[in-house]
């Protein structure tokens, strides 16, 4: 078994773990600094929109007779910055620039066909208006808003609402800290981008569900008993299922980065490129989100149940009886060796004395067998 398997048994089995829910308040510091960074982002910079949310123009040229860089020179020549210059496939370079007049335009062919040494009729060009860019937003946006009202049932039936309420901020804050990425780096904020923003809440959502069930799984019955918190038991839910969650977002960025190379260098497919980069930011921030904020969230709103302060008292009370200090100790006699181990190690203590309760084994003589009948009496 490899030590990153052994590690994800261990962390398993309680005999490792990582206090993420005790530690909550150094998550949502780290939480709260990437959020005002984006927020300072999107407020100073702003999202750098292509000309499909602003409008422009797009001129084509064979990319077989020219460089990126003496297309960007060419248009520039004519007192026109070009907002990006790409190449796209094999064949062609397109240079996008802001909305140009007849003369313009006429100005920035004759350049390109100059420069490129080609005919001006092989220099293609056409004009985008912001309408089709708005209108994917304002889809999206109905889109985003119908996801997250049947998201916020489906948990609420599912699990329960303070589930549905801590899925929804995990969710917001991975929007606010991808789109602030796009603001601070510059990154082109393309139709491809709204889309792969939405596609990315999916998988973010899917990776706190697992942490849920397991979470909802460890904490059935959970005022029956007073050993343990709500947050030990979490916080082991959140161990037992780490190990899933990164393997998971590795599978997922792979590709993903395999997409955004292909993309960006070999093709050199804008929209391809524009997609597979905020699948690969937003899978990595949703990741973080669904072990280190979700989870963390959920037990701050349910310790605060009345229930749940009972349960914690008790449970102080019986610890301090017992003289096992302020972490959860082993108790003799009353679980498993590993299921209390288990509990112990993922909510941070050490299980210093833990005795299996005393089974009666039964005797090891041979058993008396029945007698088979010969076949001719069952015959009859």
């Amino acid at each position: 078994m490899s030590r990153f398997g052994d590690l994800g048994g261990r962390l398993y089995r309680g005999e490792f773990s990582f206090n993420i829910v005790g530690n909550k308040k150094f998550w949502y510091s780290v939480s709260a600094g990437l959020i005002v960074l984006a927020l300072v982002g999107l407020l100073v910079r702003g999202l750098n929109l292509g000309i499909e949310f602003k409008g422009g123009a797009e001129f084509y040229v064979p990319s077989a007779s020219c460089e990126i860089q003496d297309v960007r020179e060419a248009v520039s020549s004519t007192g026109v910055e070009p907002a990006a210059v790409t190449e796209i496939g094999s064949e062609n370079i397109r240079a996008q620039t802001p909305a140009v007049t007849q003369e313009q335009g006429k100005a920035i062919v004759d350049s390109l066909a100059t420069t490129c040494s080609v005919a001006p009729d092989q220099v293609s060009s056409r004009d985008v208006g912001p309408t089709w860019g708005g209108e994917i937003t304002r889809t999206a946006l109905i889109g985003l808003l119908v996801f997250l009202a049947l998201l916020t049932v489906f948990l609420t039936v599912y699990f329960q609402w303070k589930m549905a309420v801590a899925a929804l901020v995990a969710l917001i804050h991975d929007i606010i800290i991808t789109a602030g990425i796009y603001a601070l780096v510059g990154f082109e904020v393309t139709p491809a981008t709204v889309i792969g923003l939405l596609t990315i809440l999916g998988f973010s959502l899917y990776d706190t569900v697992v942490v849920f069930d397991k979470v909802r799984e460890n904490t059935k019955g959970i005022t029956g008993q007073s050993r343990y918190t709500y947050s030990e038991l979490a916080n082991l839910a959140l161990n037992q299922t780490i190990i899933r969650s990164i393997n998971t977002s590795i599978v997922a960025l792979l590709p993903v980065a395999s997409i955004l190379f292909v993309g960006a260098f070999l093709l050199g497919a804008g929209a391809l490129k524009d997609l597979a980069l905020v699948l690969f930011i937003g899978t990595a921030v949703g990741t973080y989100s669904s072990i280190f904020v979700a989870t963390p969230v959920l037990c701050q709103m349910k310790e605060r149940e009345p229930a749940m302060k009972a349960l914690s008292a008790r449970v102080m009370k019986r610890r301090a009886a017992r003289g096992e200090g302020p972490g959860p100790g082993a108790s003799k006699g009353s679980a498993p060796a590993s299921e209390e181990a288990a509990v112990v190690a993922a909510a941070g203590g050490v299980a210093t004395a833990v005795d299996r309760p005393h089974r009666q084994h039964r005797d090891s003589g041979s058993r008396v067998q029945p007698k088979r009948q010969t076949r001719a009496k069952r015959k009859h």
